[in-house]
């Protein structure tokens, strides 16, 4: 048997006359035209479907954990108190109002600062560090504070998790000596 190469001479005789002949297998079918644009538009179909549901999942999912966060709701400083530290809760938010003359902090150079959360009769000790706004201070705002509530009742605030919810009906504090210290402002 021969072997043959993809284009091959074979001799053939035809009438005593000795001529080569070009060979050339037979290749696959082509597809029309038509067809193979089906099918490649099918596949880029497809690509898109499939890369549009993965998009319209990541984005779902990025939703939900986002509203998660900013949707926590808070506890009154009683609440917390009855209802006491929850081993393995690592965030907890509680709403109150700065006790008179609780503030302190660790020395003058110092942002660690030491007070008390009041309300419903029930009192809180807070940590926080770094610095207060003025409102703070404020006998009529509410503080919403986030963060660690510790197995020996002490709220350690974290850095971003502050709120200092201004009263709707803002009162200036009567001061009827300027050297008279603001409840809740002195410093040990």
């Amino acid at each position: 048997m021969l072997a043959l190469s993809a284009a091959s001479r074979l001799p053939v005789e035809w009438e005593g006359m000795t001529m080569g002949i070009e060979y050339t297998p037979a290749e696959p079918p082509e597809q029309p035209q038509e067809a193979a644009g089906i099918a490649s538009v099918l596949t880029g179909r497809r690509k898109a479907i499939i890369l549009g549901s993965i998009a319209l999942i990541a984005f779902g999912y990025f939703a939900i954990t986002a509203f998660q966060a900013a949707t926590s709701f808070y506890l009154s400083v009683d609440e917390l108190v009855e209802r006491g530290p929850v081993v393995g809760e690592t965030y907890v938010q509680v709403k109150g109002s700065l006790k008179p003359y609780s503030f302190a902090r660790e020395s003058s150079t110092s942002l660690l600062a030491q007070f008390q959360l009041e309300d419903g009769g029930a009192v809180i000790n807070a940590t926080y560090d770094g610095v207060l706004p003025d409102l703070f201070f404020n006998p009529h705002s509410e503080i919403v504070l986030g963060g660690e509530y510790t197995a020996e009742g002490v709220l350690v605030v974290k850095r971003d998790s502050l709120l200092i919810k201004c009263p709707s009906k803002y009162e200036a504090l009567e001061v009827e000596n300027p050297t008279t210290p603001i409840p809740g402002a002195l410093e040990s």
